[in-house]
């Protein structure tokens, strides 16, 4: 069936679309993100890119409403109920500091003391009742926290994911006074042991429930009122999509949907391109995102702490963030040391030269005067800057008190920043027992092209692979992704402990609940997959490896086997002579949507007369190099650059530094081979 069908990625900067018409072509457009209504920048990008709701019958939607408000701490006001004894445990978390040396750094948990209340109740770790539950007392200090003016409402007792009847009954008294939806039960969002981590979780989800649920209300309205039918698709964090009547009920789901967004474009392109292995790499103009890619799956976690103290414990794309992005400022702080990041220049002032009023050099300026950027098409520049003052900036600023000359002052900024970078890829892959060498670095967002030749070779990456529209790979995402729900439970238990019978009715009780929201949209489903999964430790350990179950029916000794060869993988160590215990268990159902022709991305109108464009001085490795410019819209399949080169887009610019060739292939990506 032919149907006209958005992806949109809301971005702290710009908003993106990528639109696919009834008769397979692509329309892209970029327009600023309206940070007051972000539903503004939605409707504005549909409309630049010449379509109307009216005539969209499927609008899939990131958004950074949740994450912003987090990092921002713009959040409803958040009552909290929780077991006596316990209404500090959001304030005591593990014990862990702000910053790894000194004494400084602050914490402020999102529910304030006195608006965390307690109440008699208690269970045991196995699930028993030690205190029946007051059930007096849960709607005193409901009214109470609706008296304090309290929006949201979370309900938090110890325990509730071995027996969660207290919550329920809880949950059931609260929801008959509380004036609106907007009542998280721990339990009913994550089912796992771990009462801070899942305290946590809740108290994000209760108080980012509020924001997005206006919000995407809003954005459906706007939309209705200017034709639009159907429901909104919104982007997880998980890289599954969920309509949008659903969303605001696990709103702590769609943190981080932005960067998960643009790795499931990243795993779809390498499909489409033969390739299964590469670790993504996201260069903005404030940060930089990386995840792996194994085996064409990304690599997906329940440990993401999107600030200090306050870990979500739900599964999401494991993507490592540094600070390191085009707008990041290098220079000498007060004990003489050269430092680029994190502290960044942002939208406003910005870089240097981008005449906004910048005064300290980025790493975008330092990329501008090593050659690498065109002044003439840079983009939201306000008033155009002399390069001779940002190259007074790295002089005066760096160069000076270092004794380099401009050109080395800069391309150090560049080299640390690729430090910085460089850690955040070890982490995602050397220090989880996979070698970079066997994975392709996926390169893209604004400022992600022009590092990622300098960053594959600092690395041992041997192949860069540069998407055919890397600034809106994000919006990509959100056109690809399928939908998906997680589910888990805690048994903490020994193997040798847990009946079989157990296992398979859990994975089944979670395949089901899973399965019932993920059909719910049918219509956009074209499979469904069912993957199994569980936590596993050896008895004495605190961390956990999570293993793939092929099926639900499994025997004790073939879940021991596959944890200890899942272990050994991971640490090249054997421990016979230790049981293991079982966790948690885990259950993913993704219903696969259709899948999106990459190829269509391409203007094959374009990809004619000569794309090489002229020359331009470019620094690299110590030296001033004459490299050509290529416009990448013109290249065909098959043309074969050398560098020194550099590749622009108006989405983006790719540097090819020496040693280095690039090939274009059949869905239009750059393959560039690194050489030592």
């Amino acid at each position: 069936m032919s149907r006209i069908t958005a992806g949109i990625d809301v971005g702290g900067t710009f908003t993106d679309l990528l639109l696919q018409d009834a008769e397979g072509r692509v329309r892209l457009a970029k327009v600023p993100t309206t940070t007051a209504n972000q539903a503004d920048g939605v409707l504005a990008a549909i409309a630049a890119a010449g379509s109307s709701p009216a005539e969209l019958d499927l609008i899939i939607h990131g958004t950074t409403a949740t994450t912003n408000a987090v990092l921002e701490r713009k959040l409803a006001k958040v009552g909290l109920i929780t077991t006596a004894g316990f209404r500090d445990v959001l304030e005591l978390g593990r014990r862990t500091r702000p910053s790894p040396y000194g004494l400084k750094g602050s914490f402020e948990p999102l529910v304030p003391r006195e608006w965390r209340r307690e109440v008699a109740e208690r269970m045991d770790a196995r699930g028993g009742v030690v205190t029946p539950l007051d059930e007096d007392a849960v709607a005193r200090q409901v009214r109470a926290l609706l008296a304090e003016g309290c929006e949201a409402l979370v309900v938090h007792f110890l325990h509730a994911y071995a027996n969660p009847a207290h919550e329920r009954r809880a949950g059931e008294i609260a929801r008959s006074i509380w004036p609106n939806d907007y009542v998280t039960l721990g339990h009913e969002l994550l089912s796992e042991f771990r009462e801070y981590e899942r305290g946590t979780t809740a108290a994000v989800n209760a108080a980012v429930q509020p924001i997005l649920d206006r919000y995407i209300t809003r954005l459906q309205a706007q939309l209705a009122a200017q034709g639009h039918k159907r429901e909104l698709l919104v982007m997880n964090g998980n890289g599954g999509t969920v309509p949008a009547r659903l969303v605001a009920r696990e709103a702590a789901k769609t943190v981080m949907s932005g960067p998960a967004s643009g790795v499931m474009a990243a795993a779809a392109t390498l499909a489409q391109s033969g390739l299964r292995n590469a670790i993504t790499y996201d260069m903005g103009g404030t940060s930089t995102d990386v995840a792996l890619i194994a085996g064409g799956v990304p690599e997906v976690s329940a440990e993401l702490s999107i600030a200090y103290g306050l870990p979500i414990h739900l599964p999401m794309v494991d993507v490592r963030t540094v600070g390191a992005g085009g707008g990041s400022i290098a220079g000498i702080d007060r004990a003489g040391m050269f430092r680029v990041g994190p502290e960044s220049a942002g939208s406003l002032p910005g870089p240097i030269c981008f005449g906004r009023g910048g005064t300290r050099p980025t790493i975008t300026d330092a990329n501008l005067v090593l050659g690498r950027l065109d002044p003439a098409r840079l983009l939201a520049v306000r008033d155009a800057v002399p390069m001779e003052r940002v190259r007074a900036a790295f002089a005066d600023q760096i160069g000076a008190p270092l004794g380099m000359a401009v050109e080395q002052a800069a391309e150090a900024t560049l080299r640390l920043a690729n430090v910085h970078m460089a850690g955040a890829i070890r982490m995602v892959s050397l220090s989880r027992g996979h070698d970079p060498r066997d994975f392709c670095l996926f390169a893209f967002g604004g400022a992600g092209p022009l590092h990622a030749v300098a960053l594959a070779r600092e690395i041992g990456i041997p192949m860069v692979l540069v998407p055919a529209r890397p600034g809106l790979t994000n919006a990509l995402g959100c056109l690809v992704a399928d939908l998906r729900q997680d589910a888990v439970n805690t048994l903490n238990r020994g193997l040798d402990d847990v009946s079989e019978a157990e296992i398979a009715e859990t994975l089944a009780a979670q395949r089901d609940r899973a399965l019932a929201v993920v059909t719910a949209d049918s219509a956009e489903i074209e499979r469904t997959e069912i993957l199994h999964a569980a936590d596993m430790q050896f008895r004495g350990q605190t961390h956990l490896i999570r293993v793939a179950l092929p099926r639900a029916e499994m025997t004790r000794a073939e879940i021991q086997t596959a944890f200890e060869a899942a272990y050994f993988a991971r640490f090249q160590v054997q421990l016979p002579e230790i049981r293991a215990v079982l966790v948690n268990l885990l259950t993913t159902v993704i219903g696969r949507r259709r899948p999106f022709p990459l190829a269509t991305l391409l203007d094959a109108a374009a990809r004619v007369g000569d794309a090489r464009v002229g020359e331009r001085a470019l620094y690299a490795e110590g030296a001033w190099h004459r490299a050509t410019v290529w416009q990448r819209e013109k290249l065909a399949e098959g043309v074969r650059i050398a560098g020194p080169a550099i590749i622009q887009q108006a989405d983006a610019t790719t540097v090819l530094e020496p040693r280095s060739e690039a090939v274009v292939d059949a869905i239009g990506n750059l393959r560039i081979t690194v050489l030592p």
